[in-house]
């Protein structure tokens, strides 16, 4: 696969759809890598060049040491942008990668078209929740990430879909086992210290948000409190829980390409 090489490593990506189309950036949630975004690329590729990649610390890209910062990640961004000479892109991330999205639209709003963000908040859990994770990740390695795996398969899909949609749902909870311990502890810490809430008043790109009914991780309260702060961001709701491109597969992708599309 292609890569960039940044200061300290390289930055995994695929870019597919036509030359000359808009360019639409995906960024995957924590514990991902980016086939999480596999069902809505052959769809979003029809009517755009589609650049998806691996964030630090995931899938193939370069794993550093910790902690990382949702800045850091922000900029291996715009690192990749400008490697790839792209002046502007539509962003869609989910989770960690929708903290990404709103550091970009705040920090860099030039280089971002519309923004997407999918079952995330401006502050994401609080700081015990994530030292604890860390503290279990870094001491257990990879099986914590094995431990991690099973417990996340509650959190990033309802009971019932997990269960009818077996083909859907491992492959996906497979990518946190294959996770770099220290690459994740990382972002942990990064999304840990990310807290947007005073600044999203700032965004003035389109925003779409995208949240899941069933998603205890980053609730459509959260996504409501993003809405209001965010002049004219529209606001979807899936019976999903933390991972609505996978879950609502075909409903997610027809809404957010209406969206971008607009």
């Amino acid at each position: 696969m292609p890569a960039v090489k940044l200061a300290d490593g390289d930055l995994n990506y695929q870019l597919e759809g036509p030359a000359g189309a808009p360019v639409l950036v995906l960024s995957n949630s924590l514990g991902t890598d980016l086939a999480m975004w596999d069902e809505q690329v052959p769809e979003f590729a029809k009517h755009f060049r589609v650049l998806r990649y691996d964030t630090r610390g995931h899938g193939k890209s370069l794993v550093t040491p910790g902690p990382y910062s949702i800045e850091q990640n922000g900029r291996d961004v715009l690192a990749l942008l400008d490697a790839l000479d792209i002046a502007k892109a539509s962003f869609c991330g989910l989770s960690m990668g929708g903290l990404i999205g709103q550091w970009l639209a705040i920090n860099a709003p030039e280089r971002i078209e519309r923004l997407v963000l999918c079952n995330t908040a401006s502050k994401i859990g609080n700081d015990e929740i994530w030292n604890t994770r860390i503290d279990t990740v870094l001491k257990g390695r990879e099986q914590a990430m094995s431990a991690l795996r099973d417990a996340s398969i509650a959190r990033w899909f309802t009971a019932p879909f997990a269960e009818a949609h077996p083909d859907k749902a491992e492959p996906i909870v497979a990518m946190l086992a294959q996770t770099s311990p220290d690459g994740y502890a990382g972002n942990c810490a990064a999304v840990r210290d990310a807290d947007f809430r005073e600044q999203i008043v700032g965004i003035k790109a389109p925003t779409l948000i995208v949240c899941g009914t069933g998603d205890a991780v980053t609730t459509p309260v959260d996504g409501r409190f993003m809405q209001a702060r965010i002049a004219g961001a529209e606001l979807v709701e899936f019976d999903a829980a933390h991972l609505s491109n996978v879950q609502a597969g075909e409903l997610f992708t027809r809404r957010v390409l209406s969206f971008l599309q607009a």
